[in-house]
């Protein structure tokens, strides 16, 4: 984990935390700082966050992670777009018009061959299905690990078409790999 400090959550996320946890942030923080999580891994902190998330709360782990990964961006365990292992990641996102296998099929006609994308070449290209989603992943030597998933949404008529890249070693280039994604989706 990083060593930086200061407050670097991304701000937009606290409300949210406070809405669906019925807690302010300043709560959130005097908990986890009572419970000495600055010295703690982030599986530690989720754990700790998890039985504090109210009953009626719908998906209590995805909330509890993310309280976790908002203090430790907080208290400067982290900044935002690192994971807790300590490499990158971006994503970008985009709904079409179209059902899930369409979305996938649009994004291989357009994007499918391309040898590298800034500047990193392409390594093994992989399809994936389950119920819910259709994947195309692939390596980008130097530059981690793309998926590209097709998810149906409430509507099967519209698909959540999205790009996450997992593994970057540094977040310099974060923003550059968010806007390259979000023109290729925006091109679809």
């Amino acid at each position: 984990m990083t060593t930086r400090s200061g407050n670097q959550t991304r701000g937009e996320r606290i409300p949210a935390i406070e809405r669906a946890t019925n807690r302010p942030w300043n709560e959130w923080v005097a908990f986890f700082d009572g419970h000495d999580a600055r010295t703690l891994d982030h599986p530690a902190i989720a754990k700790l966050a998890r039985p504090e998330m109210p009953a009626d709360l719908d998906s209590p782990d995805w909330w509890a992670q993310g309280v976790a990964i908002a203090y430790e961006q907080f208290v400067g365990l982290r900044v935002p777009g690192q994971s807790s292992t300590g490499t990158f990641r971006v994503s970008a996102s985009r709904t079409l018009p179209v059902d899930r296998d369409s979305a996938l099929d649009l994004w291989l006609a357009a994007h499918d061959e391309t040898p590298e994308h800034l500047g990193h070449a392409v390594e093994d290209r992989r399809s994936s299905r389950t119920d819910k989603r259709s994947f195309r992943r692939f390596s980008l030597d130097g530059a981690g690990k793309v998926e590209v998933a097709a998810t149906e949404g409430k509507d099967p008529a519209k698909t959540i078409l999205s790009i996450s890249q997992d593994g970057l070693p540094d977040g310099e280039r974060i923003e550059d790999w968010r806007a390259h994604w979000k023109a290729l989706l925006g091109s679809l």
